[in-house]
């Protein structure tokens, strides 16, 4: 689970890096657009692709463990 976690966090760090435009155009995304304008929005996204890839990575190898 870690590990789509973390390729994720890619997908956003990549929609927002590259300022991908069905990324941005997104409805989900659309009101972190009106609220932060673009690139406000794509700093958003990076910063949370950034983190999901830290937790993901850390789920993956197993040192933050996962609750069943």
């Amino acid at each position: 689970m870690g590990w789509v976690i973390a390729a994720t966090g890619g997908f956003a760090i990549c929609g927002a890096a590259l300022d991908l435009e069905f990324f941005m155009n997104h409805r989900k995304a659309r009101a972190f657009v009106r609220m932060f304008g673009r690139n406000g929005a794509r700093l958003f996204y990076g910063l949370l692709g950034c983190g999901l890839v830290v937790f993901g990575v850390l789920l993956g190898l197993g040192i933050i463990q996962q609750s069943e």
